[in-house]
């Protein structure tokens, strides 16, 4: 008797409390995770093997849309490839400029404005402004926008020097010299 009237005060204190229900909710969010664990992984197969299944099917069909089915599965892994490459090299460029993306509110103000041009239809009637604008150009802008297309007239040249491993342009058939 004495031990029992002893152990409820201790039991109502608010520290004992928090400790034990800490250890309901780990032992609640073990079992969680290990039944979210046992489902992924049960889940796991049968989705790759649902995904086999519709290739597989996919891959049957024949005529105009067997091919267009079959030069998009040959074209995925370069798409996601070079889109990993266009990523990472994103990050590189953005990081060593010290860039940042714009903010969620400039998107917003920017897409808000473009919709609403395009509901009213001022955004056709702009051809006008445009005209007016490029009288406007400055010789300054003019020759920034000079170095930028020569920038990129280079790198396009260069692009194609290392991509043909050669200097002169593509061989064509004989016939087409004159």
């Amino acid at each position: 008797m004495v031990v029992s009237a002893l152990a409820r005060p201790m039991l109502r204190s608010p520290v004992l409390r928090m400790a034990a229900a800490r250890r309901l909710e780990s032992t609640a969010a073990s079992r969680a995770q290990e039944g979210l664990s046992r489902v992924t992984s049960a889940a796991g197969p049968a989705i790759a093997g649902a995904a086999k299944g519709v290739a597989n099917a996919l891959g049957k069909v024949g005529g105009r849309t067997g091919r267009v089915i079959a030069f998009v599965e040959r074209q995925t892994p370069l798409v996601l490839y070079y889109s990993k490459v266009g990523l990472e090299l994103t990050k590189l460029v953005f990081q060593s400029q010290k860039m940042s993306p714009p903010s969620m509110a400039t998107f917003q103000t920017y897409y808000q404005n473009l919709w609403r041009s395009l509901q009213t239809g001022t955004i056709f009637r702009a051809p006008a402004n445009l005209v007016q604008q490029i009288r406007n150009v400055s010789n300054v802008q003019l020759a920034a926008g000079a170095v930028v297309f020569a920038e990129c007239l280079g790198f396009f040249t260069a692009g194609e020097m290392l991509g043909r491993f050669k200097l002169v342009g593509y061989h064509g058939e004989p016939g087409s010299h004159h």
